[in-house]
């Protein structure tokens, strides 16, 4: 920015703010830029020293140790992160990062505090030139009239439940982009792997499922970019497909029924606008509308496409943590939501060409390792669980940056969502050469390649070529290194088939189980970690301790995986952390009393779960003993998942408490009104205790309301 252009902004921003403004460096001396370029002397800057910090308990001890440190109720800036944080990998990076005085998540938190409390209410507006406006009592309307249940329903609206569902309705579009490829370009790598599945599905739709397959998949991703781009006036047809029948005549009847996804959106968003609308209920039940399509049209679809593409979940052990990373190999990781691209890379890297290749730059060989919900889905798709360069499953997303500061993390590549903007400095300090694998998605100094699907093998074979390279550089530097040695086994691969298979075919079984006791209902406890007082991942482990001893099955998915996974809880030894009743059944059958589903978007495998156990039941969705808990959700897509669960007559729990409290309008409606009309409703609470216990609640409720 030059001294002219600076100088007319900060003048601007005076006309507004008294305060003072401008681009200072940071306490850390950084310039508050992520562009690597303005960061040449990083090296000499940032001094790392991995031995000088307090090591987290050895191995065999970690697990022991997690649970006693959630028992002592110290979750307060005092003692910040280090009394929240429960992975030992994290715990040690954190503490090399910290010393270092280098810029990371947890510590730009405390740098934020205290917070805007206007906006933490939803009581904060930018939308036009006159704001922005506050609502308080000495000014209880904007500039514009716009009172505070309208601004608050508005913000909700438009800041997250929007955002969301475009999110993820993008994602499925993509999906199908790329089925339709492999269908047309079989040398692009990509192959259909599940025929059942996309046969089974593309009868639902109405389509032949007799004609050849690559013909059947062209006309199924055909289909569903179709829906996606429908006009809203007309009907989804996949919704119309998928959703359950009681569902539907529902939502007809208060008007909620979608058409297209992308045009539910943008009439959503022209709603959102200066001086439009300002019924806040009306914004609320829009958010419901979007729900439905968010889920029938994004997370379920795209998992189902995903799967014809990737292989369904299969029930494995597989490993998770740090301590996968190795000096000798050559180690990419694969970070994001989509993990199309990485999975082709990774069937290019297990042959016997490609690890030639490695061994001839100096490593032992390529391994691809998943990170947040991308490595998920790898470790969960039976197509990509027994790949040659599979190296397993590294974390939740506020381990991001201390990965990269090990210093072996040779490529980050990384398509949407969960890429943090600081990863060029790191990348620049650490020697990782990080590469987005969609436009959609751009970072400072980093190279972006375009998402051509046809052309998918070259684009990963550019991406391996990176990679030696990267790892050769880093031989040739011989820099300092530090991997934390940590690992959990963990059992993974759990979906409406894979579970329904493991008990012979049917769900029988399990609705036995719950109508005598043993189970008393199911959580679904998913989404992400955040990096507030009382949280990261410990809040997650408190609160699925408790629904285990109490009997009640937890489904994973998101980046409260990871947390079960580095905790044990997915292992079938933590049967014995369960009440009676479950550790019985879970030694049945073999299984921990966490069912990891994998990512975040395989939440549109759970409620396919719960629809086929309401079929099986005879009943609506919003009879069974069911509670969706996002326990520290982070972003759009998970306001707009809320929004599904709601829409299918769920109770959902959220933590921290979402931007609605400065409307007692929009509260009574999302956690009243809408129960009322037959949806779900939003419960907030954020300690774990308490949060148990109305689990537990609702759970006997809807128990009693079954007669069981």
């Amino acid at each position: 920015m030059s001294d002219k252009v600076k100088e007319s902004f900060e003048n601007s921003t005076a006309t507004i703010s008294p305060g003072k403004v401008g681009l200072k460096a940071n306490s850390s001396g950084l310039s508050g830029t992520n562009d690597p370029t303005h960061h040449e002397d990083l090296h000499q800057r940032i001094q790392v020293n991995y031995k000088n910090i307090k090591k987290s308990p050895s191995p065999d001890e970690v697990h022991k140790w997690q649970r006693d440190h959630i028992k002592v109720d110290d979750q307060s800036p005092e003692g910040y992160p280090l009394n929240i944080i429960i992975d030992p990998a994290m715990r040690e990076m954190y503490q090399v990062v910290h010393n270092a005085d280098m810029t990371n998540v947890f510590d730009r938190f405390s740098e934020q505090q205290p917070q805007c409390r206007f906006c933490v209410e939803g009581l904060s507006c930018q939308l036009c030139a006159n704001g922005p406006c506050r609502i308080s009592p000495k000014a209880p309307r904007g500039v514009c009239g716009v009172d505070a249940h309208t601004m608050v329903a508005r913000n909700f609206t438009y800041r997250h439940v929007t955002i969301g569902t475009s999110a993820n309705i993008f994602h499925a579009h993509q999906a199908a982009r790329t089925l339709k490829a492999a269908a047309e370009h079989p040398e692009s790598q990509l192959k259909i792997r599940d025929v059942d599945k996309l046969k089974k599905y593309a009868e639902m739709l109405g389509l032949n499922s007799s004609l050849p397959v690559p013909q059947l998949a062209k006309e199924f991703a055909q289909l569903v970019i179709d829906d996606i781009h429908r006009p809203a006036h007309e009907d989804s047809v996949l919704v119309e497909a998928f959703a359950p029948t009681k569902r539907k005549e529902l939502w007809r009847s208060l008007g909620l029924f979608p058409g297209g996804g992308y045009s539910e959106v943008a009439f959503t968003q022209t709603k959102c606008m200066t001086n439009l609308s300002s019924d806040p209920i009306d914004f609320l039940l829009n958010c419901v509308k979007l729900g439905i399509a968010n889920e029938y049209q994004g997370l379920f679809m795209l998992d189902i496409l995903q799967e014809i593409l990737m292989g369904t979940q299969k029930i494995e052990f597989k490993k998770q943590n740090m301590g996968l990373l190795s000096p000798d190999m050559v180690n990419i990781i694969t970070n994001g939501h989509m993990p199309l691209m990485a999975q082709v890379a990774m069937d290019i890297a297990s042959s016997d060409e490609w690890q030639e290749k490695a061994r001839q730059v100096g490593a032992n060989g390529i391994q691809i390792l998943g990170h947040v919900c991308e490595g998920q889905q790898l470790m969960n798709y039976s197509g990509t669980q027994s790949m040659r360069a599979y190296g397993g499953q590294e974390g939740e997303w506020l381990s991001e940056e201390y990965l990269l500061a090990t210093g072996v993390v040779d490529l980050f590549m990384f398509d949407y969502n969960c890429t943090v903007p600081t990863l060029p400095i790191y990348a620049k300090r650490f020697g990782t050469k990080l590469v987005s694998t969609h436009p959609v998605i751009q970072l400072q100094g980093t190279e972006t390649i375009d998402f051509v699907p046809e052309k998918m093998n070259e684009q990963a074979e550019k991406i391996l070529n990176m990679a030696l390279e990267a790892f050769k550089e880093r031989r040739k530097e011989n820099r300092e290194i530090y991997v934390p040695p940590y690992t959990s086994e963990c059992m993974i691969g759990f979906s409406t088939e894979s579970v329904r298979d493991a008990l012979g075919g049917s769900f029988d079984p399990l609705i036995e189980q719950i109508a005598n006791g043993n189970i008393r209902g199911i959580a679904t406890i998913v989404g992400c970690t955040t990096a507030r007082y009382g949280q990261g991942g410990s809040n997650i482990f408190k609160i699925t301790k408790g629904l285990i001893e109490n009997n009640i099955l937890v489904l994973s998915g998101g980046c409260t995986s990871s947390v079960m996974q580095y905790t044990g809880l997915t292992h079938p030894s933590a049967a014995e952390e369960a009440g009676e009743g479950l550790k019985a059944v879970c030694k049945q059958l073999g299984i921990p009393p966490v069912l990891s589903y994998g990512a975040c978007v395989d939440i549109g495998k759970m409620t396919h779960t719960a629809m086929e156990l309401a079929d099986a039941l005879n009943v609506d969705t919003n009879k069974l003993p069911l509670v969706i808990g996002a326990p520290e959700y982070l972003e759009q897509k998970a306001v707009a998942d809320a929004c599904t669960a709601v829409a299918l007559g769920w109770l959902v729990h959220v933590a921290p408490v979402p931007s609605i409290t400065g409307s007692d309008v929009v509260v009574k409606t999302l956690t009243e009104t809408t129960d009322s009309l037959g949806l779900g409703k939003v419960m907030v609470e954020l300690d774990a205790e308490k949060t148990i216990q109305i689990y537990v609640d609702h759970i006997e409720k809807k128990r009693k309301e079954l007669g069981i």
